[in-house]
Parts: structure tokens; C-alpha cells; sequence
């Protein structure tokens, strides 16, 4: 009996250590470029990001919103970052909410505040 119980938690310990190992936490840090569908129109940021652990900091940069510091949070395959912006003298609070498609791709939605909502597509360059 004392065998069977060595036995079995033997093959528990293995097969957690396989499903880990499985699970490659992966690492959004680096340059992003992002292709975003708005109602207001299309555009193409580029956004680097830095992540330790479930904290998300980077920077903001498109022709439309100009640039901005981010903070956000990736948890599991989940994908969020927000930062201010002004536009024609209105302030927007952007935020990203994302799906961690694979180490390399990112998609989404956006809110623009007032400006409306979005969809966006990542890949990492």
C-alpha cells in the first residue's frame, strides 16, 4: 500500500512538472507595432513595452495621439495599458485590452474615451 501511494504521488509530481513546463511564460517586452480600426479613422502606433512579472510600463507613439507613457498589466494571456493623450486641446484616457495571441501578436480593443472604440492587431518587430 505505502508503495502504490509512492508510486502514485511519484506520477503527479511528473506530470505537473510537464504541464509547467509547457506553459512558457512569455515576455512582451520590446518594440510593438499596432495596427488600429477606429469609427474616427486608421492608424499605425508603435508602442514599447516593458514587462516584470505582471507589471506593464512603455511608451506610446502614433501621428494621431501623439506620445505618452504607459502602465498596464499582463495577466495570463491578458493584455491591458493605458495612458492620457491629448487631442485639439481635449484630453482622451486611451485604454488597451488585448488577447496574447502567441510571443509575437496581439489583438484587441480600444477605448478612445469619448472619441469612441476600436480594434487593434500587434506584432512584435
Amino acid at each position: 500500500m505505502r508503495h502504490t501511494r509512492l508510486a502514485f504521488a511519484g506520477i503527479v509530481l511528473s506530470l505537473a512538472s510537464i504541464a509547467a513546463a509547457g506553459q512558457a511564460k512569455i515576455d512582451l517586452s520590446g518594440k510593438w507595432l499596432f495596427s488600429v480600426t477606429t469609427a474616427a479613422g486608421n492608424g499605425t502606433p508603435t508602442v514599447t513595452l516593458k514587462q516584470e512579472g505582471e507589471k506593464l510600463t512603455g511608451h506610446y507613439a502614433s501621428a494621431t495621439l501623439g506620445e505618452a507613457e504607459l502602465t498596464g498589466t499582463v495577466t495570463g494571456n491578458a493584455v491591458q495599458f493605458t495612458f492620457g493623450a491629448d487631442v485639439q486641446g481635449t484630453h482622451l484616457d486611451v485604454t488597451y485590452k488585448g488577447t496574447i495571441e502567441s510571443n509575437n501578436s496581439l489583438k484587441g480593443t480600444v477605448n478612445l474615451g469619448i472619441a469612441g472604440d476600436g480594434t487593434f492587431t500587434a506584432a512584435r518587430q
